[in-house]
């Protein structure tokens, strides 16, 4: 069922992408960033993306399974224990982060949309490493992902539990890394946004992953705001004033008709990295 529920919603992203590539030519020229993505992946992740073909290989379960997004993989190369769970919990919530986006735009699809953007995420980052989680209680993201019947007020409820169990999971871990989580969280959104514009195509499926996934990024920064600071409290104001920067390339939760290059997305992610670095 949630297959067959996916494959539609895939035909209607393709439907929208089309129509999005024909409101006119620049979108397409904006696409150019696509074939620039090919060619710059190994850049996304930093010494993440020197793992090369072994993370795509490894593409299995590392970065949300056999049909999980491309370009994710490099983002848990050498990670392991509760930094690696931190992640997934992490990337998992990029999908909760894209439904609570679309939710509130006050269409009549809109809670059908939310659903199945959890159930993307459910079957893209957890399912295919469902022992890799940790203590989290995956009943309430579930619960969101199979809400496509209830009111948009009751979606909004089993969002935000969904949420809450997933921070419930994230306080369980120990030692986590928060600079470097944001990070491989923007190489994530970075990654996925490889496929977003191509010459005369625009995916409004993957821009929701990848904004999903940078505006969880932007909240794993604040995480570990309080920790960061105390270290080094100009730096973290640099790496907050260049993920808002870098957030800013998503200007709704909707592909808009000309949306960011990726040669943008990719050099912006470059800044947060480098503000990042004295605590890497």
């Amino acid at each position: 069922m949630i297959a067959w529920k996916l494959k539609l919603w895939r035909a209607a992203g393709a439907a929208a992408a089309l129509s999005l590539a024909a409101c006119g030519g620049e979108a397409g020229e904006a696409g150019e960033g696509g074939e620039a993505g090919e060619t710059g992946e190994a850049a996304i992740g930093g010494e993440a993306g020197e793992a090369g073909g072994e993370a795509g290989e490894a593409a299995i379960g590392e970065s949300g399974g056999e049909h999980g997004e491309a370009g994710v993989a490099s983002a848990y190369a050498g990670l392991s224990g509760d930094q690696r769970t931190a992640l997934r919990i992490q990337h998992l919530r990029g999908f909760v982060i894209a439904a609570e986006g679309v939710i509130g735009r006050g269409g009549d699809t809109d809670v059908v949309d939310a659903a199945v953007l959890v159930q993307q995420g459910l079957l893209e980052v957890y399912d295919p490493a469902a022992n890799q989680f940790g203590a989290l209680d995956i009943a309430p993201v579930r619960a969101a992902g199979d809400g496509m019947e209830l009111s948009r007020a009751e979606m909004q409820q089993r969002l935000q539990a969904a949420n809450a169990a997933l921070d419930a999971g994230l306080a369980e871990l120990n030692g986590v890394d928060y600079a470097q989580l944001t990070v491989r969280m923007i190489d994530i959104a970075t990654g996925i946004y490889q496929h977003v514009v191509r010459p005369g195509f625009v995916d409004p499926i993957e821009y929701q992953h990848s904004h999903g996934a940078a505006q969880a990024a932007q909240q794993t920064l604040r995480f570990g705001e309080t920790a960061l600071r105390d270290a080094d409290a100009d730096a973290f104001s640099e790496a907050q004033s260049e993920l808002d920067r870098f957030i800013g390339l998503w200007p709704s939760a909707d592909a808009p008709e000309n949306p960011a290059r990726y040669q943008q997305v990719l050099a912006q992610s470059s800044r947060v990295r480098l503000a990042l670095s004295p605590y890497l």
